[in-house]
């Protein structure tokens, strides 16, 4: 399967030399109008650098957008009328009557799109994939220190939707109210933003995202029934803490309590094991399954729209005006 990259910048050469790791895929070449960004690819991955991004597109047969945000609609839009599968990087697009179009225009085509959630490949996070997750609380904090990457767009579109994702791939309900508050720092869009998110099952969701933090921190906590799992997205470890009413096995590591009521309990700690995967090689061999085996997209296009929508609420409650 022939495939193009669009965008060669640090994220695309990330892309690229995964692409050129995975059986089944045939990279072809890439397009970036920076100089300085397609001379570092051709030399680091003897790669071919197209000048032409139609040619490009007419040469492969599926392509990945690896480019800035606001780049994403027009080049979608273009791939899309060409006929060709795509991937594209998260967010989505860069404002919400885009991903409506988008929407439009795909399902006019018979083809495959898939939206970069990296994180729904995170290891930790594949290690409780078979647990029945139930959460009436979620806690999620993604901080990250200062970097110009990235900053074309609110802390909300940069990190907060990658926990936004996640949150909705577990609460399949609505959304039914969300307040959230947030400052610019150094940016002028939010550097620094928390949001509460109500569904109509009665999960709350309480998420923070910073991008001027002193350290490093990506983990979630989902509090449900008998039951604690924490994800640490970062350091890829995962814990359970759940209360059994059957003394555990010798698997387990566990603690008996006896209950007010004069009931003998076990608290059981578990840590799944969690595999070595490359979350960006896993999701480029899941769009390339999609296409040869004519399965869905592991992250589809609706699911992207609908983590941008969440997001876009986020930020209309910080800045006070209606989403874009």
């Amino acid at each position: 399967m022939k495939i193009g990259v669009l965008g060669a910048g640090h994220l695309g050469k990330v892309h690229i030399k995964v692409i050129q790791e995975i059986s089944g895929w045939e990279i072809v070449g890439f397009y970036d109008p920076d100089d300085d960004n397609a001379n570092q690819a051709i030399e680091k991955f003897g790669i071919k650098r197209y000048t032409d991004i139609d040619k490009l597109i007419a040469d492969v047969d599926a392509l990945d957008i690896v480019t800035p945000t606001v780049t994403h609609f027009a080049l979608a839009k273009k791939v899309i009328k060409a006929g060709k599968h795509f991937f594209v990087e998260k967010p989505l697009v860069s404002n919400l009557d885009e991903a409506k179009k988008l929407l439009h225009l795909e399902h006019e085509a018979n083809l495959k799109i898939q939206v970069g959630h990296v994180e729904r490949f995170n290891p930790a996070f594949l290690s409780i994939k078979d647990r029945k997750l139930n959460p009436m609380f979620i806690e999620t904090h993604r901080l990250a220190q200062f970097n110009p990457r990235g900053t074309d767009v609110s802390v909300v579109l940069d990190l907060m939707i990658h926990d936004i994702d996640i949150i909705l791939s577990i609460v399949k309900t609505n959304v039914k109210k969300i307040s959230a508050s947030g400052v610019p720092i150094i940016s002028r869009s939010p550097d620094i933003a928390n949001a509460r998110i109500e569904f109509d099952n009665g999960c709350v969701a309480n998420v923070t995202a910073s991008r001027i933090s002193m350290k490093n921190m990506r983990k979630t906590r989902l509090f449900q029934h008998d039951c604690y799992i924490g994800i640490d997205f970062l350091e890829k470890k995962t814990e359970i803490i759940s209360l059994q009413h059957h003394k555990p096995d010798e698997r387990f590591n566990f603690m008996e309590i006896s209950t007010p009521e004069g009931e003998t309990k076990y608290v059981q700690f578990e840590m799944p094991e969690v595999s070595e995967v490359n979350a960006i090689k896993m999701e480029m061999e899941m769009f390339l399954d999609s296409i040869v085996n004519d399965k869905p997209t592991a992250v589809t296009i609706q699911e992207g729209y609908n983590a941008m929508k969440v997001a876009y609420q986020i930020i209309s409650k910080i800045t006070g005006e209606r989403p874009a």
